[in-house]
């Protein structure tokens, strides 16, 4: 079986997520190929496409999402991502499970006497209006015949798992704050989400496989299940193993990919890219070395925006006083921190609309700003 090495996957992995170059596709397109974006912050998501798609305009995002095409989500993980409004109607049933594990594995004495089948049954009612609400107005409303639970414990329950919810606009508009109100997913885009296959034959299951590995592969059935949080893929992966092709990684492990999906040339040349903290790229795996050193690893979960040079995370970067200050992970040669700064640059003018132009590329081992 052919090895791939960390090079090797790295060239992939750019390919799939629109770093090795970017992409001429509408948001939505990208969106979708990207199988979402994860978006806690409601701000980063613009930083993402835009190192992604060739020509991004923000206020392209901010339409799809006040046009209901993209919509802001818990789902992957049970962390808000975006998603379109197509995608999230046909996988949120499959996520169901995993999304209330996930709120019980936190909270699970507050919520260990609930009927959860009730809980959600009366919190559909009270969002079946279709009006926005916060997180606090739906748990004073429901906390009358549900006392036990505390506030957040309630929250969290309802909105991340019982019942399917969209975060409204103005949250995640560029360059817009707004506070999180929450919808029904049904009364938003105007039908209820797909229920699961009758049959047991999980077909929205098999689609994630052949989209994750679209937009990762080539990948393990580990990297699958941290990308998507769900335990019960094992038999979506057997289903749809004959399309497949398999590889392993320097450490034996073996990978799954789409035939036909792009691996390039280990020694294709990679640009520069800035991203958004808590990316993809980087989460939506359980081994990460193919884009991250180990003793990097915690910067992924600690939400640094990081800067790939050569593909691989080689610095962090954040915006200081204006300007878009970078403070290296490792030495830099003069070529790389050219390329660097004239990145940082552009990402500076996309930031500011314009208004100005100033990075700061901070010489190896110092840290601060400009």
């Amino acid at each position: 079986m052919t090895v791939l090495d960390n090079r090797a996957l790295n060239r992939a992995t750019l390919a799939r997520q629109l770093l090795l170059d970017r992409a001429e596709l509408p948001v939505v397109d990208a969106v979708a190929h990207l199988c979402g974006l994860q978006a806690q912050e409601p701000q980063e998501p613009f930083v993402g496409l835009w190192s992604r798609l060739a020509a991004f305009e923000p206020a392209s995002l901010s339409g799809a999402l006040t046009s209901r095409n993209v919509v802001r989500t818990h789902l992957m993980r049970r962390t808000v991502h975006l998603v379109t409004a197509e995608d999230v109607l046909a996988w949120r049933s499959r996520h169901d499970a995993m999304l209330r594990q996930r709120v019980l594995g936190v909270y699970r004495d507050e919520l260990k006497d609930i009927d959860l089948g009730q809980l959600a049954s009366d919190a559909e009612d009270l969002m079946a209006d279709g009006e926005p609400r916060t997180a606090a107005e739906i748990v004073r409303a429901l906390a009358g015949r549900w006392p036990g639970p505390g506030p957040r414990a309630l929250g969290e329950m309802v909105v991340a798992a019982l019942v399917p919810m969209a975060q409204t606009p103005p949250r995640g508009l560029w360059r817009t704050k707004g506070g999180v109100r929450n919808v029904a997913l049904s009364s938003w885009l105007g039908r209820p989400v797909d229920p699961l296959a009758p049959d047991g034959s999980d077909p929205v299951g098999r689609e994630l496989v052949r989209r994750y590995l679209a937009a990762h592969g080539p990948a393990a059935t580990a990297d699958l299940r941290a990308w998507s949080g769900l335990a019960g893929l094992p038999k979506a992966v057997a289903a749809v193993r004959d399309e497949l092709v398999s590889f392993r990684d320097e450490r034996g492990r073996e990978l799954l990919d789409l035939p036909d999906a792009p691996r390039p040339d280990p020694d294709t040349p990679a640009p520069v890219r800035f991203l958004p903290a808590f990316d993809n790229a980087i989460l939506g795996y359980q081994e990460r070395g193919r884009l991250i050193d180990d003793e990097h690893r915690g910067l992924s979960v600690a939400g640094e925006r990081v800067v790939l040079v050569d593909g691989r995370v080689s610095a962090t970067w954040r915006v200081a006083d204006g300007a878009v200050a970078v403070e290296p992970l490792r030495p830099l040669s003069g070529t790389d921190r050219a390329a660097v700064a004239d990145e940082g640059r552009e990402v500076a003018s996309f930031l500011s609309d314009g208004e100005n132009d100033r990075v700061w590329v901070a010489p190896w081992g110092v840290s601060g700003g400009p």
